[in-house]
């Protein structure tokens, strides 16, 4: 009898101990970010990296919460189903925070206002010099499912309107005369104009919308949106989210100072 006490005793212990071991808390080592690079300054592709101001952010963030920083490229319209799902740990690539988006997502702080400006061929930016004219003239290019995309089918539904699968593609296709404006973020628009002036190109600095740009990760980890808007404060709070900044966008005062439409 007591032999069988002993081995009931023995399989307790044994059960409790599994229990502790399954109720450890394993802290992830890396930091997946989902990252769309079609958007400089905010997010691009040089020479086959990633770089730009949300790949500096990701850096500093990943230092912060001690994890390894891993880009993972997904496509635009998969970002929130991918963060959603969990095969991204946080969304960091140049998105508006939206009422929407918030259904499905919980947005960090943001860390910057911009609005959605229009980038034209210099032959054609006198016609913006009295302010941008509502509905806009011509036939305008987007980037396909952004905030840009949303308010020009929203505001200007009669407008004839083509989607393109990344910035640089619009900013093409305005030079060859295939669209007669590009609207997109403040800083893309502002990035393109200074890449592309030789070729004709510049930035209407009339905004069309106001918006703020934020991190986007699932809304149950409750405790990792914390740490990551703990070590956002920390950023600005030192002064590395200004340098940030500043380095990609010298026109940063530009970005939501510009007049209204």
């Amino acid at each position: 009898m007591k032999k069988i006490q002993t081995i009931i005793i023995v399989l307790f212990v044994a059960v409790d101990l599994m229990r502790a071991q399954d109720s450890k808390v394993v802290t992830p080592t890396s930091l997946i970010v989902g990252v769309t690079p079609i958007f400089p300054p905010m997010i691009y592709k040089e020479n086959g990296k990633i770089v730009g101001v949300e790949a500096d952010f990701a850096n500093a963030l990943g230092k912060a919460l001690g994890r390894r920083v891993k880009f993972v490229e997904v496509e635009w319209q998969d970002q929130i189903p991918q963060v959603q799902e969990g095969w991204t740990d946080i969304i960091m690539s140049d998105m508006s925070v939206t009422d929407t988006r918030k259904l499905r997502v919980t947005f960090a702080k943001p860390y910057l206002e911009v609005g959605q400006i229009a980038l034209v061929r210099r032959e054609d930016a006198a016609r913006y010099t009295k302010g941008f004219p509502l509905p806009p003239p011509g036939t305008v290019g987007v980037v396909k499912a952004t905030t840009g995309d949303f308010m020009v089918q929203q505001e200007f539904s009669h407008t004839k309107r083509k989607t393109y699968s990344s910035a640089e593609d619009g900013a093409r296709a305005l030079m060859k005369k295939r669209i007669d404006l590009f609207i997109s973020d403040s800083p893309t628009v502002y990035w393109l104009a200074g890449l592309h002036e030789a070729d004709g190109l510049v930035a209407v600095p009339v905004l069309l919308t106001h918006e703020q740009l934020a991190w986007a990760m699932n809304p149950a980890d409750t405790n990792f949106v914390n740490s990551v808007n703990a070590a956002l404060s920390q950023l600005q709070a030192s002064g590395r989210a200004d340098e940030i900044l500043k380095h990609w966008i010298p026109q940063i005062d530009k970005l939501s100072a510009a007049d209204s439409h």
